[in-house]
């Protein structure tokens, strides 16, 4: 038998450190705010994963059962992979007005206004799946240049793995009490992608998490989602109602979610590390076709056809007209809680000409609007 040269696996790891550091200096070009690297061990987040389903909290989203375990063990999802490239990216928009210089202070304004339609902010502008995918992809073929193929796969919140934890692992951030991911830096205003790969690339440390006993993001959520720290039912978050749940609305939640019309940011415009939060380097996330200042009788005035054009590309696209026109139909009927729209003409009159929808769904909605407004019985 040979003796092996000990000074080749010295080569070896100071080939791999330097590809490390190399694939984050292309993610940085790329439009990555940061690239960080982990091992694929989630065990630790297996038990609590299974209570979480046990208690029911996932709802209607059934894929968050059906691959099981499976989410925390990314090696079973691809074969092979000892690693994990994770990235996030921001997404908050510039100021496209002085009035946006304070973010945090302008999407308040716009919540207070009943007559007001509020997206999530994430969801204003171009799909973050197509961008980060793509992206992703891109930093993939520029390794592929450096060191030829190699096994890779790359997500964004579009299969069964844990991003938050495998990010939280890489040091990307810690765990909030709303379950999202912060940075001192940068708050939670970010999207999470990762590329699972059998490269053994040396591991970055997580870091401290620093919430302490703060609770705003408990505090702050209108459906009492957040039912203790770090742990969320799905089915009364608003995200979740207007974006994940295809049927109706359950009534005493909908006057909670005010004029929220597609996901819910309070729990992260709340809290204080989103002082921080970055700005987007990137265009494809400014706001289109008017999604940051639009009213409710607006968007609930669009056809199935101009709803299809206008959400050409957006996340938006995947709830339908139908949903769309329940979510307004909501927003239209908390208005009615402000005196100064309540039984306003341009409501229920927008509200009416929805009366006759074929949707049983869209219509269930549209009468409860009008109750709210003192019409019908």
């Amino acid at each position: 038998m040979t003796a092996l040269d000990p000074s080749a696996g010295l080569a070896a790891a100071t080939d791999l450190a330097d590809l490390a550091a190399a694939i984050k200096a292309w993610g940085r070009e790329l439009g990555f705010a940061e690239v960080r690297i982990a091992d694929v061990d989630l065990s630790h987040r297996e038990a609590g994963f299974q209570a979480w389903l046990e208690k029911g909290y996932h709802g209607e989203m059934d894929y968050m059962a059906s691959h099981g375990l499976k989410r925390a063990r990314p090696a079973e999802l691809v074969p092979g992979t000892v690693r994990v490239v994770s990235v996030r990216m921001p997404y908050l928009p510039p100021p496209s007005a002085p009035e946006q210089a304070d973010w945090r202070a302008h999407e308040e304004a716009r919540s207070a206004d009943r007559g007001a339609a509020v997206v999530s902010i994430y969801a204003r502008g171009r799909d973050y799946h197509k961008v980060l995918r793509a992206r992703l992809q891109q930093l993939a073929t520029r390794i592929e240049g450096r060191i030829g193929a190699f096994g890779y796969r790359v997500f964004t919140d579009s299969a069964p793995v844990m991003e938050v934890a495998l990010a939280e692992k890489a040091g990307l951030g810690w765990r909030g009490k709303h379950t999202l991911l912060l940075h001192r830096e940068a708050g939670s205003m970010f999207f999470l992608g990762e590329m699972l790969t059998d490269l053994p690339l040396p591991v970055d440390d997580p870091v401290t998490p620093h919430c302490g006993q703060c609770s705003a993001c408990i505090t702050a959520c209108p459906t009492g989602a957040i039912v203790a720290p770090y742990e969320l039912d799905a089915r009364r978050c608003i995200s979740y109602l207007t974006i994940e749940l295809k049927g109706s609305i359950p009534a005493d939640l909908r006057p909670l979610i005010g004029n929220r019309i597609y996901g819910c940011d309070d729990c992260q415009l709340y809290c204080p590390w989103n002082k921080f939060a970055q700005r987007a380097s990137l265009p494809d996330f400014d706001p289109r076709h008017g999604l940051e200042s639009a009213s409710l009788v607006e968007l609930f005035g669009w056809s199935e056809e101009q709803f299809l054009k206008n959400t050409e590309g957006s996340a938006i696209r995947r709830i339908g007209h139908e949903r769309w026109l329940r979510n307004l139909a909501v927003g239209l009927g908390n208005a009615a809680a402000t005196p100064s729209h309540r039984g306003d003409a341009a409501i229920v009159a927008a509200l009416q000409a929805r009366l006759g929808h074929e949707a049983p769904l869209v219509v269930e909605h549209v009468r409860w609007a009008l109750e709210q407004h003192g019409y019908m019985e």
